[in-house]
């Protein structure tokens, strides 16, 4: 059984935990620009000591309203400034936030209500509130809501003239109270395999991320920096980097507008940019898209494809003259304009929630624009493995971060201990006591650990496909490759019980348009139109004999079905962090996937 360990160069005190650093902050370097907020289209200065004084207004606030150490208080809300200072206002007392998905339906923010017994809930917008107001009188835990942007009175002024009445010294006293073995937060998982459960994640497990990633990430996460934060702040991913950063003062902005996002990037100018793999697929499949309607989908395609062997070399004794001198010229013609549409000061990016694939890992590099893969759950507080900068192996989910240890059993499931992992799930001790044994947290992925340490993740432990003749298959191979064709949007390989592997495809809406006009295609006819279109088929044909190269013959995909709509997380096929919910899948799509093994 291969095993490995990272011992940690740091401690965890008994008092230490994540919301000190707000007044450490204000009273060590007041004037340092520690957040960015967009008013009126315009991005403003935050400094720490203007941001401390909302943060213990609005802590003064939640006393006032009865909040108790220990309290559950939920926040649902998209990505935005005020997020993070609701956060550390609900920490600051000793109570837990519990972050619900702004997408997320009535009985999903119900449930998470009751289990939690939640005694207050900030709301985003009047709408949200609507959303939840015949729910009230079903939550008898639940005592008031707040809305965060709203025609009347905006929680965080409301909080702040509620504080008025509450002397300082009550937080103070709060904030000396809180140790880290105490909750911080408890995050829901996302249900993708059933009912979602509350990880209880403690001040210490937060501490340990924030330490742990400063020391993979000591350049990128520093004073000086730049993030631009626009993934969902109730996924564990983008709420620890958010931490972090804020502990390491990188300067942070937030936004939730994803179309605008290139826009965004060009005034904000991140110079580290953390996201979720299908992102980095949509970034370069727009590129390749939009190349081939102007005309220069050859000269990209050179250009990816030198990128990729240039990183590539970057392992194997560097590139050689004739190698370096195409890559020059394609960072003038290509490579640059792919930095500048990030706003041209981004040098690296932090990828997580599921595998990046080391083709777009080289290509990013070959690029200038590293993307450091990890791997981790709600479970494990974000990241329990990341590369980093000076110890990368393109394709794997990097190294154990300090203070934390990892080994695979006899089925190569990776099992992890350490600083990161949680304490448990919330009121389900029979879940919890089914996901740990000997003190090991069973992950439920599959993988593998060089001899280096280096972390591949293979598929999904409960995504495993056994076919009719046995054969064990791992989908997120065939998925990651098909995804990273232009024109496909989300793929899922079904054959549970079946003689073959198929495959459900889902065409990318913005890239068809291009893809109709090149083809003389009607310009109206919709992807359902298209699905059976004889030049559509034998195009993503092209893109399935791809994808079977990186698996033996009795894994690869012997038949497709090009579905007539997308999946979207409006529809329910997909998580907030854009995973596809394989059983909501192969529910409504039933009738597609027995087409697939008819006769």
């Amino acid at each position: 059984m291969r095993e490995f360990s990272s011992p940690a160069t740091f401690t965890v005190g008994e008092h230490d935990n994540v919301v000190s650093c707000v007044f450490e902050h204000e009273r060590n370097d007041p004037d340092h620009v520690i957040f960015q907020r967009l008013i009126d289209g315009v991005w403003t200065d935050v400094t720490c000591k203007q941001a401390a004084e909302q943060i213990r207004s609005a802590a003064l606030g939640l006393i006032a309203r009865g909040v108790k150490a220990g309290d559950r208080v939920a926040l649902l809300s998209a990505t935005r400034y005020e997020w993070p200072i609701i956060d550390f206002a609900i920490q600051a007392v000793g109570a837990w936030t519990v972050p619900i998905y702004e997408t997320s339906s009535a009985e999903q923010v119900k449930f998470v209500l009751e289990n939690s017994g939640a005694v207050l809930l900030f709301v985003e917008t009047d709408a949200h509130a609507d959303k939840v107001s015949h729910l009230i009188d079903e939550l008898p835990e639940l005592r008031e809501v707040l809305r965060i942007e709203t025609s009347g009175t905006p929680a965080l002024e409301a909080l702040g003239e509620a504080g008025k009445s509450v002397d300082a010294r009550e937080l103070e006293d709060r904030l000396a109270g809180i140790r880290s073995a105490d909750p911080a937060t408890l995050i829901y998982t996302s249900g993708t395999t059933g009912t979602p459960k509350g990880c209880q994640i403690t001040h210490s497990n937060l501490v340990y991320e924030i330490r742990g990633a400063k020391e993979c990430f000591p350049e990128l996460l520093d004073k000086g920096e730049k993030m631009l934060v626009f993934l969902p702040l109730a996924h564990v991913l983008a709420r620890a980097i958010t931490m972090g950063a804020f502990a390491n003062k990188v300067t942070l902005g937030f936004t939730s507008d994803i179309k605008n996002l290139l826009p965004t990037f060009a005034v904000f100018k991140p110079t580290l940019v953390v996201s979720v793999p299908r992102v980095f697929e949509k970034v370069y499949n727009t590129a390749l898209q939009n190349a081939r309607n102007d005309g220069k989908g050859k000269i990209f395609e050179m250009a990816a494809h030198t990128a990729i062997e240039y990183s590539e070399s970057l392992d194997t004794g560097g590139p050689g003259l004739l190698l370096r001198a195409k890559h020059a010229v394609f960072d003038r013609l290509v490579y640059g304009k792919l930095r500048a549409a990030l706003g041209g000061e981004c040098r690296a990016s932090i990828s997580g929630g599921a595998p990046l694939g080391a083709r777009l890992g080289h290509f990013y590099r070959g690029v200038g624009l590293t993307v450091y893969e990890g791997y981790g759950l709600t479970e494990t507080c974000a990241a329990i493995t990341v590369n980093r900068v000076d110890d990368l192996k393109i394709g794997s989910v990097g190294k154990l971060l300090p203070g934390n240890s990892m080994r695979l059993n006899e089925d190569k499931e990776v099992l992890v201990k350490g600083g990161v992992v949680f304490s448990g799930y919330w009121r389900n001790e029979e879940e919890t006591k089914a996901v740990f044994s000997d003190g090991w947290f069973h992950t439920g992925d599959l993988g593998d650990i060089d001899d280096d340490g280096f972390l591949t993740i293979i598929g999904r432990k409960k995504e495993i496909i056994v076919t009719a003749g046995g054969k064990n298959v791992a989908p997120a191979i065939l998925e990651d490759r098909l995804r990273a064709h232009p024109l496909i949007s989300q793929a899922m390989a079904v054959g549970e019980a079946k003689p073959f592997i198929g495959a459900l495809i889902t065409i990318d809406t913005e890239a068809i348009e291009g893809w109709k006009d090149r083809n003389a295609k009607n310009a109206n006819a919709s992807v359902a139109d298209l699905a059976t279109d004889p030049d559509l088929v034998a195009e993503i044909d092209l893109a399935v004999k791809e994808a079977n190269e990186a698996v033996s013959k009795a894994e690869a995909i012997r038949k497709f079905r090009i579905l007539p709509v997308d999946f979207t997380e409006d529809t329910g096929e997909l998580t907030p962090t854009l995973k596809v919910k394989r059983k909501v899948v192969a529910e409504k799509f039933a009738a597609d996937i027995e087409a697939i093994y008819e006769t």
